[in-house]
């Protein structure tokens, strides 16, 4: 794929799109990123599911996983209901993986180099997680916390990357 960013940092992962022997790895990832087990009310967990329909419909959206030692440890969606704006979902990572540095920073660049391969000006994403390492993951991508809304008891944190502010910086 030629939206590859550069060659990962982290020994011994391995980044490639999701296949149909993953389903039941990606199942597992986000039941354990589920927030005391509970599916939120805005998540049906349709699209892990039903991950061709809700992935591999165009070529404009796509699933990553990220294997080490021949496992899947992580995973990354995008997708998009809208022309410009593309969608970060599903971003996990093991927990027995969440301390190895470099394992997310490195599934947002793929997502956000096809984000940039396919055209689209912006990016977002959410997250019920205040952790400062989610959050100061996001800040060092470029992503801008833009608010926090409320959601049945539980805050959900949006953040958003302009693509197109990014590349004409990037051109100066």
């Amino acid at each position: 794929m030629s939206e590859h960013p550069h060659e990962n940092t982290v020994p011994g992962l391995h980044v490639r799109s999701f296949e149909a022997r993953d389903q039941q790895a990606v199942s597992h990832l986000y039941d354990q990123g589920l927030l005391a087990g509970q599916i939120a009310p805005n998540d049906s967990g349709a699209d892990i599911d039903n991950m061709h329909e809700a992935y591999f419909d165009n070529d404009r959206h796509h699933f990553w996983v990220a294997e080490m030692d021949g496992h899947v440890i992580a995973m990354i969606g995008v997708a998009s209901d809208e022309p410009h704006t593309a969608e970060i979902r599903r971003l996990r990572v093991s927990p027995d993986h969440q301390q190895t540095t470099g394992i997310a920073s490195t599934l947002l660049e793929y997502a956000i180099a096809h984000c940039k391969h396919h055209g689209y000006l912006k990016v977002r994403l959410d997250t019920r997680f205040e952790r400062d390492a989610a959050v100061g993951l996001f800040d060092h991508v470029g992503f801008q916390h833009t608010r926090t809304k409320s959601m049945h008891g539980k805050d959900l944190l949006e953040f958003y990357l302009d693509l197109y502010r990014q590349d004409k910086n990037e051109g100066e």
